[in-house]
């Protein structure tokens, strides 16, 4: 068998395959976060406002809900490398539809498509970084994951406004092309599954999306989904109504709150690239998302006190910095407990997080237009209580628990009924 076709086996270093993956990602998510800003000023010529958005932003989150754990499992059977593909050129269509689009049907449409494309191509983004790497860097893996998605989200907004200056649907064409670039590079990854791990896959039933979200709850890494649907949950409270906040309780305009945001980002990739390793070495992953919890909780809390700018930028630190280390902590302790079905444990990875991030903004602008306090109150007591998550008597060894996850997946023919 040619080398071409093998698996790069997992390593104790972040290789080239990785950094590509890294820039791929940095590059989409760039494009991602460049036609953020214009989206009002693009929706007037549509007559469309506030809902129009809020309705776009859920057909988006809709889409990347229903189809994440169809890509995790996909990527077992055809291999990380062309659903990353998939992923990638269908945001490159919905960003291209968005540009050219004069309905709003069209928009909506679109927005669909993209998000069936981050369903597609976040799960076995993280698959890959599994596949690649030993449960000793795999927390840095992560982290360096989402550093380059953080880097992009927050250079693209700018970029974007910038862009537009240029014509208000030039920022989506710049989108459209960079994604296609990220599409490009991503044909320079190997395969990190052998074609004996996706004849096995291929083996198996693919269940339908209800059947996936039941059967979740019999996997060994349950209480850890749990932990990303309500840790997602407790944190969109702070993004989602952030802007609203601190221009009502502050005063500050749109500079200053970019400014304080853009700073907290950086904080954020900064902890992720250099502090994430060194911290999960030292304290272990649990013990540190329970830490960062803790953290982030009161961070919330310290923002209901009003001071000043420096003071806000503090919190908001503090934040950003303990933020960064529970995704990719969390995303680690699911990979090392899937066994070889790491797609299918990525999918339902980032179904739990779209849960969390669809019904989180709606309880907080409900919240925010009853008390602009109150969405912060409900992250930090939903931070509190996913604590219990992290508690209780140590869990089977992972070839155990993947041995018991595949006898509970078996077909009905191969076992007996209940």
């Amino acid at each position: 068998m040619s080398s071409s076709t093998l698996s790069p086996q997992p390593s104790n270093k972040i290789g080239l395959p990785m950094f590509v993956l890294m820039l791929n990602l940095f590059i989409a998510l760039l494009g991602q976060g460049m036609v953020i800003p214009i989206l009002p000023d693009y929706l007037k010529q549509f007559g469309a406002a506030g809902t129009a958005a809020g309705y776009l932003v859920a057909a988006f989150g809709a889409a990347q809900f229903l189809f994440s754990p169809i890509g995790g499992q996909l990527s077992d059977r055809f291999g990380r490398k062309k659903l990353i593909i998939a992923g990638l050129f269908l945001t490159v269509i919905s960003d291209y539809l968005f540009a050219i689009g004069h309905t709003l049907t069209l928009l909506y449409i679109a927005r669909f498509i993209g998000g069936m494309g981050l369903g597609l191509m976040v799960p076995s983004v993280m698959a890959y970084v599994a596949d690649s790497t030993t449960t000793e860097t795999r927390a840095k893996g992560m982290g360096y994951l989402g550093a380059s998605m953080n880097l992009g989200m927050v250079l693209g907004p700018g970029l974007g406004g910038l862009i537009a200056e240029f014509g208000i649907r030039m920022p989506y064409y710049c989108a459209a092309g960079l994604g296609l670039l990220a599409t490009l590079l991503s044909l320079l990854l190997r395969e990190t599954l052998t074609p004996e791990h996706r004849q096995a896959a291929g083996r198996r039933k693919r269940e339908p999306f209800i059947r996936q979200m039941t059967d979740s709850f019999r996997t060994p890494y349950f209480r850890y989904l749990l932990l990303v649907l309500v840790m997602t949950f407790g944190l969109v409270n702070y993004e989602t109504v952030y802007a609203l906040f601190v221009e009502q309780k502050y005063g500050f305009d749109a500079r200053s709150i970019s400014v304080v945001i853009t700073l907290g980002a950086v904080i954020g990739i900064v902890c992720q690239v250099w502090l994430l390793d060194r911290m999960v070495r030292r304290f272990g992953e649990m013990k540190l998302i329970r830490i960062s919890l803790v953290m982030t909780a009161i961070a919330l809390l310290l923002m209901l006190v009003k001071f000043n700018l420096i003071y806000l930028l503090a919190v908001s630190a503090l934040f950003f910095a303990f933020n960064s280390f529970l995704r990719p902590t969390t995303g680690t302790l699911i990979a090392n407990a899937a066994g070889d079905r790491q797609g299918y444990a990525a999918g339902l990875n980032t179904t739990y997080m779209s849960l969390g991030s669809m019904i989180g903004p709606l309880f907080a602008g409900w919240l925010f237009d009853v008390q602009l306090n109150l969405p912060y109150i409900l992250g930090a007591f939903i931070l509190l209580a996913a604590l219990a998550l992290t508690m209780g008597r140590s869990m089977r060894s992972a070839q155990e628990r993947e041995i018991a996850h595949e006898r509970d997946l078996a077909p009905a023919s191969q076992t007996p009924k209940s």
